[in-house]
């Protein structure tokens, strides 16, 4: 099993903290028809000082923003590093990132990198990395929109196992790093680490052109130097192919 019960725990409470942080969403303590099923996890939240109630309703604490905190670091760090893996040609050792400034808008980019000759070996890498496979799909999940909470019974589908049991099945049904071996996992997130430095690093000087023009044009006031401390915080990933943020390291949640 590669959802446990308190993954799907973990992932459903960041949905709510989300929902109540970043949202606006209003969690009355008498629960709407449609909320109800969310009680349990609501009260179990509130029990670990992750909610408190105020004003009849629910509202984060100190240690609730904490615990979201250290899940977007691990998301913005995700959406960077292990996107990288999405799309690999096993066969020639290609990223499709490789040619990601090749193309002139996202509609050829999407074209390009659903070629069927690319893997996607994140969950590879996660697993080599000895980090929760479950919780970076979760993440893809989320940057797909997967968990539309504008939808009618978003509640309901969140509490129960259809979503959770499709994360299942992708994480069975992956390549995983048995499959291909520990050289080529080695020289694979190597590989990857590089190509997302020199990415970083392009996608800043085009950043400082692009500042420089509109400062040339009248069209902005000054020129910001461009910072590549970025570069340099992902640089242990290409020294080190274990290596990991430590806040990957950290319990989302004390239940």
């Amino acid at each position: 099993m590669y959802v446990s019960d308190t993954d799907k725990k973990n992932f459903a409470s960041i949905i709510l903290l989300d929902e109540i942080l970043n949202k606006d969403s209003v969690f009355a303590t008498s629960l709407e028809p449609a909320d109800k099923v969310l009680e349990p996890l609501l009260i179990e939240l509130l029990g670990k000082s992750y909610l408190s109630v105020a004003g009849g309703k629910y509202a984060i604490t100190d240690k609730g923003k904490q615990a979201f905190d250290v899940f977007m670091q691990r998301y913005t760090e995700a959406l960077k590093l292990y996107d990288i893996f999405a799309f690999v040609d096993l066969e020639k050792g290609e990223f499709a990132f490789s040619r990601y400034f090749d193309f002139d808008n996202d509609q050829e980019w999407d074209i390009f990198k659903s070629e069927s000759r690319f893997e996607d070996l994140r969950i590879a890498v996660a697993m080599f990395k000895k980090l929760n496979p479950a919780e970076i799909v979760f993440m893809s999940f989320i940057n797909e929109n997967r968990f539309d909470t504008q939808s009618t019974g978003w509640q309901f589908d969140l509490v129960s196992n259809a979503i959770w049991d499709e994360i299942e099945e992708i994480c069975a049904t992956a390549i995983k790093p048995a499959d291909l071996g520990d050289d080529a996992m080695k020289d694979m997130v190597a590989q990857g680490s590089a190509l997302l430095i020199n990415i970083l690093k392009e996608e800043a000087a085009h950043n400082k052109e692009q500042q420089e023009y509109e400062y040339a044009n009248n069209q902005s006031n000054n020129v910001v130097e461009t910072v590549v401390e970025e570069t340099s915080y992902y640089e242990p990933y290409y020294y080190d192919p274990y290596y990991v943020s430590p806040f990957w390291l950290v319990p989302l949640f004390l239940w």
